[in-house]
């Protein structure tokens, strides 16, 4: 079996249980505005992805003879941080269980964890102060899509995480998330093993499309499949 040396997770769906309050604000925004969308239809499109970019692909598909596209999604995607960032101030988040057990059972191994996500800094951290998660405690590095230029599932991410520590071979990177676009970002870094979970945003036949290594229901399944 590859030596794993470091594993990348996403955040909300994978190991932050927030119940789907990203994409319900990020409904609730398109609804405001006058789109006739589903909740179901932004979680396909937007899974995953920078809230900018999830915003111009469902304008894209909603509204096709837009003509200011990224003006009219900026402006959206403004209205949606008001209301994501109200949303979280009454929700109670917390990690799905197991999560900070099986963190640290990687770190006691000396595999390095990394979260990975498509929030900003501000909205990534402020989840990490609710949580109580502190990097050098529970996790030891926090990349999001603030740090890269672009968004998954270009690998950027995953690659600034293995230049912290030197790391040249993504072979032993074992990336997780809830998402499609997750496991496509793991597959274009060329992770050694990628892992599907079904706690968040895609249904288990929407992950096998992305064809990951394995498709979990926990993360405490985690531990089995790298030690």
């Amino acid at each position: 079996m590859r030596r794993i040396q470091m594993a990348v997770f996403d955040m909300a769906g994978t190991t932050v249980n927030e119940k789907n309050v990203v994409y319900k604000s990020l409904w609730k925004t398109l609804l405001a505005a006058g789109y006739d969308v589903s909740l179901e239809k932004v979680l396909e499109i937007g899974a995953g992805k920078e809230k900018l970019q999830a915003i111009e692909d469902l304008l894209t598909l909603l509204d096709p003879q837009l003509e200011n596209l990224k003006e009219r999604a900026s402006e959206l995607h403004a209205q949606f941080l008001q209301t994501l960032e109200e949303a979280y101030r009454q929700l109670d988040v917390c990690p799905f269980e197991g999560t900070t057990e099986v963190f640290q059972t990687l770190r006691d191994q000396q595999i390095k964890v990394v979260l990975n996500t498509g929030y900003g800094r501000a909205t990534a951290e402020f989840l990490l102060e609710k949580l109580q998660w502190k990097i050098g405690d529970q996790i030891d590095l926090l990349v999001t899509a603030d740090d890269v230029q672009n968004g998954r599932p270009a690998p950027d991410m995953i690659l600034i995480a293995m230049e912290k520590w030197n790391m040249t071979s993504a072979d032993q990177v074992l990336k997780v998330g809830d998402s499609i676009i997750d496991i496509e970002e793991g597959k274009n870094a060329g992770c050694g093993i990628t892992v599907g979970v079904s706690t968040g945003a895609h249904t288990v036949a929407q992950l096998n499309q992305a064809q990951p290594d394995h498709i979990i229901d926990s993360l405490r399944e985690i531990p089995k499949l790298v030690l």
